[in-house]
């Protein structure tokens, strides 16, 4: 038996006993060292994803050593994290290498149980591995900072401006937006502000990222002023201030998806010509780029996480879901 951290009800978490996973073949067995709780694992505990059911083991930002193998890929003791979409490699967007929109797509923490768990199986294809001098609890960043890499290296393709000479906007201060601003600064950005609304993460924000701070409840964002816009929040509310602090002829990189639908200022994104993009996690070729760019450094020292054990994981959620933490990322250890 195993120890797992359950999805068991709109805002409840609980730790079970379990059947570890069997080995299937071409798959792999890991040991979890370290996952990290992700937004959309917050929005399945507020009972807001119909594709995260109660009895699932959520969790999809891992990292951790193979058990057992079935895989001629991995031998066991090897360092790994992974893909947490389990994608075809057939299909056009396969081919094309955007497996991240991969037409028969499945995934970790979502159609199979995911890394809240001292134990996880999953395709031996999907893993990458981890260099010996990278931290495993940085390593279990992968994941979310992929995401960044995704998002930062589409938006900066559309930017007429060269970064180091445009006005940046960073909305969201949680670790998409905490790792897309660092980012941001790693490829030359010098005129960058993060608009948080949690007091207690922007003095996060303030001891580790070179940017200016605002709380956007009560301060107002300069109208028109941003060539590149990166919403990490994705609410309702937020796309209307994209659209509001945009530039013309700017740049609005759409990453959160807090809600999933509202109405926006298309006449301001016609007339003053705006890029609006969307992006959607990062392709494995992402996943290994960001391996190497977290070993390097490129993130920083990234000593603002959060680590606690599994056995505290429901209290975890209750902190998060309160605004109670300063860290945009809480990594849970088995």
């Amino acid at each position: 038996m195993m120890q797992a951290l359950f999805y068991t009800g709109p805002n409840q978490m609980a730790l079970q006993m379990t059947t570890p996973p069997s080995l299937e073949s071409q798959e792999v067995v890991i040991g979890i060292e370290a996952v990290g709780i992700c937004g959309s694992d917050m929005h399945a505990y507020h009972g807001h994803d119909p594709r995260r059911k109660p009895g699932l083991i959520l969790g999809h930002e891992f990292a951790g050593k193979v058990l057992q193998s079935q895989s001629k890929l991995w031998k066991v003791g090897q360092r790994v994290t992974g893909n947490p979409l389990i994608v075809c490699g057939h299909c056009k967007y396969c081919e094309q290498g955007r497996d991240n929109l991969c037409s028969n797509r499945t995934m970790v923490g979502m159609t199979r149980p995911g890394a809240f768990a001292e134990q996880m199986s999953i395709p031996g294809a999907s893993l990458i591995a981890i260099p010996d001098s990278l931290l495993t609890t940085h390593a279990a960043l992968t994941e979310p900072a992929a995401t960044a890499v995704h998002a930062v290296e589409l938006a900066l393709k559309s930017l007429v401006t060269p970064l180091s000479d445009s006005r940046v906007l960073v909305v969201g201060g949680g670790a998409i937006g905490i790792l897309s601003a660092l980012l941001l600064v790693h490829k030359g950005a010098t005129n960058l502000t993060v608009a948080e609304t949690n007091a207690l993460r922007r003095e996060t924000l303030q001891r580790h990222v070179r940017a200016d701070l605002l709380n956007p409840i009560e301060q107002s964002i300069e109208p028109a002023a941003y060539d590149l816009v990166i919403d990490a929040v994705g609410s309702a509310k937020t796309r209307l201030m994209d659209l509001e602090a945009v530039a013309p002829g700017g740049v609005v990189m759409h990453i959160g998806l807090q809600d999933w639908a509202s109405e926006i200022d298309m006449r301001k994104l016609t007339l003053a010509e705006i890029t609006l993009l969307g992006t959607y996690t990062y392709t494995m070729e992402d996943l290994r780029k960001t391996v190497e760019q977290l070993d390097r450094g490129d993130f920083g020292s990234l000593d603002w996480l959060d680590v606690r054990p599994l056995k505290d994981g429901a209290k975890a959620f209750e902190d998060l879901d309160q605004g109670k933490t300063a860290s945009p990322k809480v990594l849970l250890c088995p």
